[in-house]
């Protein structure tokens, strides 16, 4: 048994503790100051401080524990009436720990933003220009009253030459640096060249960080190349630190990451699947809304919410009529899905079975 004990001004009173480990799969415990959390977990997004089309009760009942929110899309609507609620926490309800990112992978998406020298520069609503520097965006996560927040990284967009991901290594090297602290994690970032991970994760994994996520992947390349960059990252960092793989959420590549000895996952592919129209099984995916769509039981012994309430007919029903329900519902049970194949790896871990 390995324990850790962490802390700070972020993520007070945290420890991460192995209780079993399988090959190099790891189960354990992550303790916050919103209490005691078992890994492997895995975090839904939040972005801006919502589960989309779920109460944050529901959320709890499907299975989660964690959230992750981005600071940057929070700052942007205004940091008073989180900082008047008391923290991000009594601002949506929420009883689970919260991670935040950092705002350095928004340039890559439909954002007003680009990466500069010396951060991530914006427009804010109001068309006013501001940046992200390492230290306003850890500023401002601690404002949020986040569990852990990660470090500001540069996430080049994929496709990428050699060149601009050597130079985004280079940045997000020298702004962790700038962001090391308690309650904090470093993000590593390489691209899919083996030699650029392993440069950015040497670098890193000796920096005063409470854990380490992989991030820039799952954005575009070839899902091998993503499980051979994990592969090549893990030998590097700490095994007594928990490590967590960015953007990462379907059943097939959790259990991948479990079993390469990942502890935390977050990605909007359950709910975004969800809110479409697509529903996880043992057995597959099914399409909502399409005519031959037939059956009573959704999931054979899912005993999420709406598989105890509701049947495959019915849901397919609301998505044909485009009613909000069937959005909900669906995401109500892709996340109990996704969090059940979690609990059970972490079982097999304890069993020595996975």
């Amino acid at each position: 048994m390995q324990c850790l004990l962490l802390g700070g001004r972020i993520g007070d009173d945290i420890m991460f503790e192995i209780v079993a480990s399988h090959g190099n799969a790891r189960a354990g415990i992550l303790k916050t100051p919103h209490g005691e959390f078992e890994t492997p977990v895995f975090l839904p997004v939040a972005t801006k401080a919502v589960i989309k089309t779920l109460t944050p009760e529901e959320a709890w009942e499907a299975g989660c524990r964690g959230i992750i929110v981005n600071s940057l899309h929070l700052y942007r609507r205004g940091m008073e009436l989180i900082e008047r609620a008391g923290g991000i926490h009594e601002f949506m309800g929420w009883r689970g720990f919260v991670m935040s990112d950092s705002g350095g992978f928004q340039p890559i998406k439909k954002f007003p933003s680009e990466v500069g020298s010396d951060g991530v520069a914006f427009l804010m609503p109001d068309g006013k220009p501001d940046i992200f520097t390492p230290e306003k965006s850890m500023e401002v996560q601690e404002k949020l009253g986040v569990d852990i927040a990660l470090s500001l990284d540069d996430c080049p967009a994929y496709p990428y030459t050699r060149e601009r991901v050597a130079e985004s290594v280079d940045k997000t090297i020298k702004w962790a640096e700038r962001c090391q602290g308690r309650g904090r994690f470093a993000i590593l970032q390489g691209g899919t060249f083996e030699e650029e991970r392993v440069r950015c994760a040497k670098s890193i994994a000796g920096m005063e960080f409470d854990g380490f996520a992989i991030g820039g992947l799952c954005i575009g390349e070839p899902k091998e190349e993503m499980h051979r960059m994990v592969e090549a990252t893990l030998p590097y960092l700490p095994k007594n630190k928990p490590r967590h793989l960015m953007g990462v959420g379907s059943a097939d590549d959790i259990i991948r990451g479990i079993k390469m000895g990942i502890d935390i996952f977050d990605s909007a592919f359950p709910t975004r699947n969800a809110r479409h129209g697509t529903i996880f099984t043992d057995n597959g995916r099914i399409n909502l809304g399409r005519a031959k769509v037939r059956g009573d039981v959704i999931q054979d012994g899912c005993n999420c919410y709406t598989c105890r309430n509701f049947s495959l007919d019915y849901l397919n029903h609301l998505f044909k009529e485009k009613d909000p329900l069937g959005p909900r519902l669906a995401t109500i049970h892709n996340l109990f899905f996704t969090n059940k194949v979690v609990e059970e790896a972490r079982e097999k871990i304890k069993q020595e079975k996975l």
